[in-house]
């Protein structure tokens, strides 16, 4: 296959400009993605596209990674509802620290012969100055023109409108793909499928300054099989920092993924070839039970973003959170496969402390009354062994080595408490 075959049979292909398969098949194009620096992490939506770029680097093609230091100053209307709040330029130049090391981990920047490519359009737009954008751009594109495109037009709908701000961040992405197709030979660009407006105007703005040919690639809008945006939790964005989602809660995201989702999600998030993921799916179906696919899902992608190492603690963690037997297991032993995980720490005196207050200073239960509730329907588990008793007074010398305890109720719900003792 070459890339736009192995492209379509991921599923990765929402629309593209013709006839860019045709050129793909040719040989090595350049294409580049941009990345705003919104916040000091990336999120797992980035990887979509971040996973493209890496595709295309192992067919030989040339992969660039557009940090926004520029355009993250303005914000990208597509797919918002209302304008950002503006940043400054030290929290925009704080996020791109650490947005640069988490595309390392995907894209090989140091291989030859089509090693990628790290640039910040800050280079080229922080100097640039408004007449010069009004007159060597603006000059290309009529209003009516921008007005049509879907991110504008879905912005007018609302009762806020668009500033002229976020209205002329087509012209600056423009500006982008025409500097790199005159800096590096860029022909083609790639983004998410609310990106096709802002790619065809970069598109055009090349064929009508340069007479030149781009091409534009968007890949579909990641939705999980009930419709929920992909990457939202209920505890929030699931982050490619482990600053951000710990390593373990990142394992555990993808080990989570319905059985309607993970074939796609193989295809989407993993390098696995068409055999691997056949042999999943087949084992989906026939054991759904075992997860076999989910497993391997958490693990490719787990060790992509965080590494081997943590990929090991997250599955040590798992297997002692979801083990269902932490006896003759060591204290350090126990804290060290769990490092990633967040815990508490409560203060315990000689006499104790109830165990509907261990629950609730846990985070496990909201209040006394639901605590009580959750006992006598069997529910909550301590160390694994469930609580009988609602009165139960829970002493330190019942943690795991004395230092830690483990809460649970129902099969996935759990929280670490690390004992404090009172002097």
């Amino acid at each position: 296959m070459d890339v736009y075959q192995e492209f379509h049979w991921r599923e990765m292909v929402y629309d593209a400009t013709e006839p860019l398969p045709d050129v793909l098949a040719r040989g090595s194009v350049t294409a580049y993605v941009g990345f705003d620096p919104t916040a000091s992490s990336l999120h797992v939506g980035n990887l979509l596209p971040m996973m493209a770029l890496a595709r295309l680097q192992r067919f030989g093609h040339v992969s660039i990674a557009l940090i926004g230091g520029g355009t993250g100053l303005i914000g990208d209307p597509s797919g918002k509802t209302q304008e950002r709040s503006l940043m400054t330029l030290e929290q925009v130049d704080d996020n791109l620290r650490g947005i640069r090391s988490q595309l390392e981990r995907v894209l090989d920047f140091a291989a030859p012969p089509n090693p990628a490519r790290l640039v910040n359009n800050a280079d080229w737009l922080r100097p640039l100055d408004v007449m010069t954008l009004l007159r060597d751009v603006g000059k290309h594109f009529t209003v009516n023109y921008m007005l049509q495109k879907e991110s504008v037009k879905r912005r007018l709908e609302q009762e806020d409108g668009i500033s002229f701000t976020e209205f002329s961040y087509l012209l600056l992405q423009a500006f982008d793909f025409l500097t790199l197709f005159d800096r590096y030979d860029c022909t083609l660009q790639l983004g998410g499928s609310d990106q096709w407006g802002n790619i065809t105007a970069g598109c055009d703005l090349i064929r009508r300054v340069r007479g030149g040919k781009a091409h534009g690639l968007v890949l579909p809008l990641v939705t999980t099989a009930t419709g929920v945006k992909f990457g939202k939790t209920e505890a929030g964005t699931i982050w490619l920092g482990a600053e951000q989602t710990t390593p373990y809660d990142f394992y555990q995201f993808w080990l989570n993924t319905d059985d309607r989702d993970v074939v796609r999600y193989l295809k989407f998030f993993t390098f696995l070839e068409r055999e691997a993921i056949a042999e999943l799916e087949a084992a989906t179906k026939a054991a759904p039970e075992r997860r076999e696919a989910q497993r391997a899902l958490a693990r490719e992608v787990t060790r992509l973003v965080h590494g081997d190492e943590a990929l090991a603690s997250a599955e040590r963690g798992a297997a002692r959170m979801f083990g269902g037997n932490l006896k003759g297991t060591s204290a350090d032993q126990f804290l060290a496969d769990l490092e990633h995980l967040p815990s508490v720490e409560i203060e315990f005196g000689p006499e104790g402390i109830p165990i509907t207050r261990l629950a609730v200073e846990s985070g496990l239960e909201a209040s006394s009354s639901s605590t009580i509730r959750l006992i006598r329907g069997g529910g909550l588990y301590l160390n694994e062994e469930r609580v009988s008793h609602e009165r139960e007074n829970i002493t330190a010398d019942r943690a795991i080595g004395g230092e830690v305890f483990v809460l649970r109720k129902g099969r996935k719900d759990r929280r670490v408490v690390r004992v404090k003792k009172r002097r």
